[in-house]
């Protein structure tokens, strides 16, 4: 299953994003996946493979300030979590995508989490891996060292900070082949350190979480919580109270799967992610 990369201008700023048309495309709407930082969509790719083959139509943007998407500087772009919801706004209607499944990953997608809550119907059912949900949730070591002044500065322009930080979350090693990819944007400008310093500097954790908790106080789309058992940074007893909010949830916990799930173990994550998207909704 081929996915295409794609660019797309939306207002002054250019999306790069993955799209993986089905062959045998049903009538359900897209599905989106949102990674966490210094993660790509490249990290979506066998997720993305595995739904397209279920007749499902897959899209995963890389982030603004991320991957190969644009990365402004932060006096252009704000870096705070209102910033990325606005622009993924645009980026959806930009590709007149009004109603769709969502998939996040990561302290990145916490913003992705804030558009759903402002915007539930939109949304026809919601995924969500290895992100933070409650105000217990910290932001770990090894991304908190880089928002430090003058350390962040010289962290965030380090290629090896991609090879310390995905595996840093859980229990594998990343291929070779594959830190090439995620490397790649630190390799070529130093655009991609500014921007993964304005992005952690302004994540705002503490109020976004607050803002979650009353945000989805009366979340009605089924969700699915799936969880890398082994993520060292949030723990599934997180996933267990937020689900606890919920109307309609499902939690998957997958052993043996750090925090970046789907580039841990994309079969596992694809075999649970795959059934409850196919599945009616009552």
């Amino acid at each position: 299953m081929a996915i295409a990369e794609q660019r797309i201008k939306v207002g002054d700023l250019t999306w790069f994003y993955r799209e993986a048309e089905p062959m045998n495309p049903s009538e359900r709407p897209p599905v989106i996946l949102l990674h966490g930082i210094v993660a790509q969509s490249y990290s979506w790719r066998g997720v993305m493979a595995a739904l397209a083959k279920q007749g499902l139509r897959a899209i995963a943007p890389d982030w603004i300030g991320q991957g190969f998407s644009d990365k402004p500087e932060p006096r252009d772009f704000a870096y705070t979590p209102d910033a990325f919801v606005t622009a993924f706004s645009d980026w959806l209607k930009v590709l007149e995508i009004e109603r769709f499944s969502l998939v996040v990953q990561g302290f990145a997608s916490s913003a992705g989490l804030l558009y759903a809550a402002e915007h539930p119907d939109q949304i026809e059912r919601l995924i969500i891996l290895n992100t933070p949900l409650t105000r217990d949730a910290k932001l770990p070591w090894k991304l908190k060292q880089m928002s430090i002044p003058l350390v962040g500065d010289m962290l965030t322009q380090d290629p090896l900070l991609v090879d310390r930080t995905l595996e840093g979350g859980g229990p594998y090693v990343v291929e070779d082949a594959d830190l090439d990819v995620y490397r790649r944007p630190f390799l070529t400008s130093s655009d991609a350190g500014r921007a993964l310093l304005a992005t952690i500097k302004r994540l705002n954790l503490k109020e976004t979480m607050a803002r979650l908790e009353q945000g989805f106080s009366d979340w009605q789309p089924p969700t699915l919580i799936v969880w890398g058992t082994e993520d060292k940074w949030l723990s599934v007893s997180m996933a267990e109270t937020f689900a606890q909010r919920l109307h309609s949830v499902d939690i998957a916990k997958l052993e043996a799967v750090g925090h970046y799930a789907q580039e841990d173990w994309s079969e596992k994550v694809s075999d649970a992610m795959v059934p409850f998207l196919r599945r009616q909704i009552l």
